[in-house]
C-alpha cells in the first residue's frame, strides 16, 4: 500500500479545509500547489499557517471514504451509472454513481454536484459474475434501481444480465456515447479511405511539429476509444482546409505557401471525404448534446428527429441508425418519466481523478481513489466537518490495506530499495 503520511495534531479551521478542497476538486489545482496557494493567501481563510499537501490529500480521501459510507435513501427511483476505472496492474475499480429520478435535472447535462458516491470495489480483474455480486450487495444500500447505464463493455454487460435474473424490472441503458462510437467504427474501421487518412495525419504530425509549421499539428490520435475522438481530427483538417485555400495569410507569421502545400497539400484529395465524416461528426455532437440534457422519455424519437436537420449520405444513414437506437432506448421509459442517457458524467469524474493523481496515474491505484467520493455531491462547511468526524486516518489506512492491497509504486520501491543495497553487478 502506497504510503499514507499521518499530519502531527496540528487543528485547522473548516474554512481552510473547505478552501484546500475547493482549490483541488473545482480549480483543478494539484495537491501542492493548493497548498502553496492557501501558504500565500491562508490568512483570508482565517488561519495563519498552511496546510503540509499530505494533510490535504489525508482531507481528502477521509472526506471520499465518509460520502462511500454515507447512508443512501432507500428508493425505487434510483438510477446506477457504472463503469471500470483503469490502471497500470491488474487491479480494477468497479465505481457506481447514483442520481435520483426525482432530482433529475431538466434542460441541462448532469454535474458531479447531482450524483453521489454509491460504490467504489477495486477488484483484481473483473468478471461478469464479480460486477453480478457487487451489483447485489448495493441493492442494500439503495434498493433495487429503476434503471442502470453502462458503455455495454462485455463484463458490466454481462454483470447487469444476471443482476436482471434477480431484478427483472430494471432497465438496462446504453450509454450514447459509446454507441455512437460504434456506429462511426463501423462505417470507418473498414473504410480504405479513413484508414490512409488517419496514416497520413500520423506523418504529418512526425514531420511538422519541430518546424515552423508546430501550430498546424494535428491532434494525436488515441490507441484506445478512438472512434469516441474522431471530432477533433476532422475538426483539425476542416481548419487545415481553410489555410491551404488561401496560404497567403500565413504569411504574417513567416510560413511560405510552398512549404504549407508542400506538408499538408494531400488534404486536397479528401474534399468529400472530409466533407461527409464533419456531417458525421456533427450528426452525432447534436444527438448527444440532446440526449445528456433531455434525456430519454416517451418521444424521445420524434422530438430528436425533429431537431436533427436531414441529410444525405453516410451522415444520413447515422442520423436514421441514431434515431432508431433512441427511440429504442426511451420506450424503457414510462409514462412521464425521464431517464439519462449517457455516463459522461461518470467519464468526467474518472477524468478529474486522473488529473488529481498527476503521474500517479501510471503507477496503478493509490488511496486516491477514495477522492471520486470527495468529488460528488454538494459540500458545504458544516457537511466537511461532519465527514472529518466520522472518519478518521486510521479508518482510511484501513480500508487502502483491505481494498488495495501493495500497491504498484510500493513494489517498485521495494525493488528498488532492494536494488540499491545489492552489490554491483559483476
Amino acid at each position: 500500500m502506497a504510503a499514507l503520511e499521518v499530519p502531527r495534531g496540528q487543528q485547522f479551521p473548516i474554512t481552510v479545509v473547505a478552501a484546500y478542497l475547493t482549490l483541488v476538486l473545482r480549480c483543478a489545482a494539484s495537491l501542492r500547489c493548493a497548498a502553496r496557494v492557501l501558504e500565500l493567501f491562508g490568512p483570508t481563510v482565517g488561519h495563519g499557517d498552511a496546510p503540509h499537501w499530505s494533510t490535504g490529500r489525508l482531507w481528502l480521501l477521509r472526506v471520499g471514504l465518509a460520502a462511500l459510507r454515507l447512508s443512501k435513501v432507500i428508493a425505487d427511483d434510483w438510477v446506477w451509472m457504472i463503469d471500470h476505472s483503469i490502471q497500470i496492474g491488474t487491479t480494477k475499480c468497479l465505481v457506481i454513481l447514483g442520481v435520483r429520478l426525482c432530482d433529475l435535472p431538466a434542460g441541462r447535462p448532469l454535474t458531479h454536484e447531482d450524483m453521489e458516491l454509491i460504490a467504489l470495489e477495486p477488484m483484481n480483474g473483473s468478471t461478469k459474475g464479480a460486477v453480478a455480486t457487487c451489483l447485489k450487495e448495493t441493492v442494500a444500500r439503495t434498493g433495487a434501481p429503476r434503471a442502470i447505464v453502462d458503455d455495454h463493455g462485455a463484463d458490466l454487460c454481462g454483470g447487469v444480465e444476471i443482476f436482471r435474473h434477480d431484478y427483472p424490472e430494471v432497465s438496462e441503458l446504453y450509454d450514447i456515447k459509446h454507441k455512437a462510437a460504434c456506429l462511426l467504427k463501423a462505417r470507418l474501421e473498414g473504410d480504405a479511405r479513413w484508414k490512409e487518412f488517419a496514416s497520413l495525419l500520423g506523418q504529418t504530425k512526425f514531420q511538422i511539429q519541430q518546424t515552423e509549421l508546430a501550430f498546424l499539428v494535428p491532434p494525436s490520435q488515441r490507441s484506445k476509444s478512438r472512434f469516441m475522438n474522431i471530432g477533433v481530427l476532422v475538426e483539425w483538417a476542416r481548419v487545415a482546409m481553410v489555410a491551404l485555400d488561401d496560404p497567403s495569410r500565413l504569411k504574417p507569421l513567416g510560413v511560405e505557401e510552398d512549404r504549407v502545400r508542400a506538408k499538408l497539400g494531400w488534404l486536397t484529395g479528401f474534399c468529400e471525404e472530409i466533407a461527409d465524416w464533419s456531417a458525421c461528426q456533427a450528426v452525432v455532437d447534436a444527438t448527444l448534446d440532446f440526449v445528456r440534457r433531455e434525456g430519454l422519455y416517451i418521444g424521445a424519437g420524434l422530438d430528436l428527429a425533429a431537431r436533427l436537420p436531414a441529410v444525405s449520405g453516410g451522415a444520413g444513414e447515422l442520423r436514421e441508425a441514431l434515431i432508431d437506437f433512441v427511440t429504442r432506448q426511451s420506450s424503457q421509459a414510462r409514462i412521464g418519466e425521464r431517464l439519462p442517457g449517457t455516463t459522461e458524467v461518470l467519464e468526467s469524474c474518472f477524468g478529474r481523478l486522473k488529473a488529481i493523481e498527476d503521474g500517479q496515474s501510471k503507477s496503478g491505484f493509490t488511496g486516491l481513489v477514495l477522492s471520486l467520493g470527495a468529488m460528488v455531491g454538494k459540500l458545504d462547511s458544516a457537511t466537511l466537518g461532519t465527514m472529518l468526524e466520522r472518519v478518521g486516518v486510521r479508518e482510511v489506512i484501513d480500508w487502502c490495506r483491505k481494498k488495495l492491497g501493495i500497491s504498484v509504486q510500493s513494489r517498485r520501491r521495494q525493488v528498488y530499495g532492494i536494488a540499491a543495497r545489492a552489490t554491483e553487478l559483476g
